[in-house]
């Protein structure tokens, strides 16, 4: 395959996720010259044999992520998994992502303001609220206006909500007698056809395959972007940011290849969408001696105010059949706790389809055969049932991401040391989703009950906060239009760039946010 610099480019896009292909395709639609650098591969369609077998046990992951090409540190209080749920490739973390996708809440974008805690956003919901309407149809999601606690909206989803699942209907009744509010989960994933995609037979191994392709992911908007003319080169890792003498403007992205040369993709408008630690690893390899701690770092927040989000569950087993992991994904949720005075940390509430042992996984563990294995299955599956909550973390500057200059990957460079703890405040609120997920297990009665609260949380694999928007370059490291402070033609693009978290899942924002910016960037290009 050529993987050679594309002349006379427009843009350079790095990175082939959701923020990415969004941009990519608009800008080649529009009539730029667009070139995509991806630092994995292309997974084409005999990856979905392996994507099925992913989801027996033993066979080992999909994704290639791992070894030295992949090598990271993580300090601080809490072990960071990084490798564990990203992915470098073309289609980035949807290739494996559930598929949820919700709206920020207004008070996300006034955290400050209004508690004295985190940060504002430049820019409010209002200013978002027409870009989260073209996203949802960007990427085909289905939904329902029945959210009373969710930000105004202009228009219906574009495809129908998905019904609410078995389980859902268990909890429905408990959550009426204790006065808790249920209602319909956006998710990506086609309930009617869609975008040239089929809809969802609701196959159950929606993370990470979905045999229909009914689910979203980024795949599609690259290769839209190629067919509107854009050059996505994969296996091109970029390894640094020149910029010219003035140290005003990005002028070329150097990359290697797997053949091992390295080479310099020019081009008038240079976008980040690696994510929110190859955007900082990217910036921190691009120092030189106008930028001696890194590219657009003047303001020293490359890095700083990492976020995710915490997980807090509980569940266990009733007396009854509930078809847990029939269907894949959440149908269900609740934001009335979200906006909670004390703690002020924003939660969700899920209730979920999936739990308990798997029947599939079981037999394929199992030590038995015959009547005696369809035994055991039958004590073991069919009445577990489970919540699980989604918790948010305010930014602190002392969770960053930096680089390991004592640790290399396969091409010599340091790998991400991720800084990353779970503070009290941020335990509180996990507690208080326990709470509430016990009271409504306590109405049900579900017995041989299991918990995972503060002791025993872990992130969700939100990578956000660490190339904040701002209004101020001491303390931003891009504006409210998403670009950076430091340089006149250089932009970033995903959740890297979010001020705060808030509680809900990030994808939607992303996308928000990408096709706006590519409206100030095409008003950059002329």
């Amino acid at each position: 395959m050529d993987r050679s610099p594309v002349s006379d480019a427009d843009v350079c896009v790095v990175g082939a996720g959701p923020a990415g292909g969004i941009v990519a395709h608009r800008l080649a639609e529009s009539g730029a010259s667009v070139v995509v650098l991806e630092a994995g591969p292309r997974f084409d369609g005999d990856r979905r044999e392996q994507l099925e077998q992913h989801i027996r046990p033993g066979l080992g992951g999909p994704w290639e992520m791992g070894g030295p090409r992949d090598a990271f540190s993580s300090s601080g209080d809490s072990f960071y998994p990084l490798n564990t749920a990203r992915v470098k490739g073309v289609g980035g973390s949807t290739l494996h992502w559930q598929g949820m996708v919700m709206r920020l809440h207004e008070r996300d974008f006034e955290l400050d303001s209004r508690h004295g805690v985190g940060a504002d956003w430049p820019i409010g919901y209002g200013d978002l609220r027409p870009y989260y309407a073209a996203a949802e149809r960007e990427l085909g999601v289905a939904g329902a206006a029945d959210n009373p606690y969710a930000p105004p909206r202009e228009e219906p989803h574009p495809l129908p909500a998905f019904r609410p699942s078995h389980s859902d209907s268990i909890f429905a009744a408990a959550c009426e007698r204790l006065g808790i509010d249920m209602h319909s989960v956006g998710n990506a994933r086609n309930s009617e056809p869609y975008d040239g995609r089929s809809s969802c037979v609701g196959y159950g191994t929606c993370k990470p395959v979905c045999p229909s392709g009914a689910k979203y992911t980024a795949e599609s908007h690259v290769e839209k972007a190629e067919a509107a003319g854009a050059r996505v080169i994969d296996r091109a890792r970029v390894r640094r940011l020149d910029h010219d003498e003035t140290g005003e403007r990005v002028v070329a992205a150097a990359y290697t290849t797997p053949d091992g040369e390295t080479h310099r993709q020019e081009a008038t408008q240079f976008v980040l969408a690696c994510g929110g630690v190859e955007n900082v690893r990217l910036l921190l390899l691009s120092d030189s001696d106008r930028y001696p701690d890194g590219l657009a770092n003047s303001s020293g927040a490359v890095g700083r105010y990492f976020m995710d989000h915490l997980f807090a569950g509980a569940g266990g087993r009733l007396d009854r059949p509930t078809r847990q992991n029939h269907v894949g994904f959440n149908t269900s949720e609740c934001h009335q706790f979200y906006d909670d005075a004390e703690p002020v940390n924003g939660l969700k509430l899920e209730f979920l389809n999936y739990a308990g042992p798997s029947p599939v996984i079981d037999a394929l563990h199992a030590d038995t055969w015959g009547d005696d294995l369809r035994d055991q299955l039958d004590e073991r599956y069919g009445t577990h049932i489970s919540m699980g909550a989604l918790v948010e973390q305010l930014p602190r500057e002392d969770n960053y991401v930096g680089l390991d200059r004592e640790t290399t990957d396969d091409l010599g460079d340091p790998v991400p040391e991720i800084h990353w703890s779970v503070d009290e405040q941020t335990e509180a609120a996990l507690s208080r989703a326990n709470e509430i997920q016990t009271r409504v297990l306590d109405e049900l009665g579900v017995e041989d009950r299991w918990t995972v609260g503060p002791d025993e949380t872990g992130p969700a694999y939100h990578h956000m906060g660490t190339t904040r928007m701002g209004d101020d370059p001491d303390e931003s490291v891009v504006d409210a239009e998403c670009r950076a402070h430091d340089l006149d033609n250089l932009w970033i693009s995903g959740s890297s760039v979010f001020p705060t978290g808030g509680a809900m899942n990030p994808t939607l924002t992303i996308a928000a946010l990408s096709v706006r910016l590519t409206e100030s960037l095409r008003a950059a290009l002329g």
